[in-house]
């Protein structure tokens, strides 16, 4: 049912190394740009977002549901869950979120810079 960490944490490592392998620095206007179109419309603050919603249900507020007001999203985990998916959310496909746009929605999201 659930991932378990022991498989989420490699996976996700896998997948900051194939981020961090990009040559330009990311541009988080673009990030911005990719949040609106892919994620906001599931993953935005406030009603009306179903992922939202289940995170809400799942985690009771603690991390916050909405993912613009989560620290703990670094490049890593994004990609994993933008390229793998999880329960309800599918994954993007590199035609649908290039690398690049992956790299510029992780280094929006990311927190911890």
């Amino acid at each position: 049912m659930l991932r378990s960490f022991a498989l989420i944490l490699p996976l996700a490592a896998l997948a900051g190394g194939a981020l961090a392998a990009g040559s330009a620095a990311p541009d988080r206007a673009n990030g911005k740009q990719v949040w609106d179109h892919w994620c906001a419309p599931c993953h935005a603050r406030g009603p009306g977002h179903p992922g939202t919603q289940s995170l809400q249900i799942k985690y009771h507020g603690t991390p916050p549901a909405a993912l613009k007001d989560r620290t703990d999203l670094t490049p890593g985990i994004t990609a994993m869950y933008v390229r793998q998916g999880i329960d309800l959310m599918p994954f993007f496909r590199k035609t649908e979120v290039s690398d690049k746009d992956l790299r510029d929605l992780s280094a929006y999201l990311d927190k911890g810079k």
